[in-house]
């Protein structure tokens, strides 16, 4: 896929960000089922294009070539479905600054259109795989809003354990982590 970075996951592969997946992130984190958990990627087409290019790209690039000793570093996949090439969700890591240290989490977002086809779990099992084959990473977190469900079985059917709650930014999250 031009050189850029891919993980072959299933029916579906990561692959990193690149501009020409600004309308595409731009759809998904626009539909009501994705920022109302993830507000912060909401944004318009024109803060899209620019955070890819300007922060996301040169990210995933910084993130790769440290590897394996990433540091606090991001790297931000999108979801393609193998059957059609389509960028369907994402599926990233990064520091998550209100947890304690080892802060690295794993997030991620799929379509509704693509939604209830194991897509995500299969990302995110993708996305662990790498982490333990390839980096310095010893555990990974996640944190998950009590009313969504269907990140919480993403999350358990990964292997990941319940240690907690954890506040951000005034709301209750449940907080879950793996060992690598």
């Amino acid at each position: 896929m031009n050189g850029l970075f891919t993980l072959e996951c299933d029916n579906i592969l990561l692959r990193e960000f690149q501009p020409s997946d600004a309308e595409s992130i731009y759809q998904l984190t626009s539909q009501p089922e994705v920022y109302e958990f993830l507000p912060d990627w909401r944004s318009t087409r024109e803060q899209r294009l620019d955070w890819l290019t300007n922060y996301e790209v040169p990210d995933n690039q910084a993130f790769l070539s440290s590897l394996p000793t990433i540091g606090n570093g991001w790297l931000k996949l999108g979801i393609i479905e193998k059957e059609t090439g389509a960028l369907i969700g994402f599926c990233n890591t990064g520091i998550k600054e209100e947890l304690p240290e080892p802060n690295r989490e794993i997030a991620f977002a799929i379509s509704k259109h693509h939604r209830n086809k194991g897509y995500t779990t299969t990302a995110v099992k993708g996305l662990i795989t790498f982490l333990v084959e390839h980096t310095d990473v010893k555990q990974v977190n996640a944190v998950v809003l009590p009313r969504n469900h269907a990140s919480r079985r993403v999350i358990e059917k990964n292997g990941f354990s319940f240690c907690g709650n954890v506040e951000i930014h005034g709301e209750v999250h449940h907080h879950y982590i793996v060992a690598t």
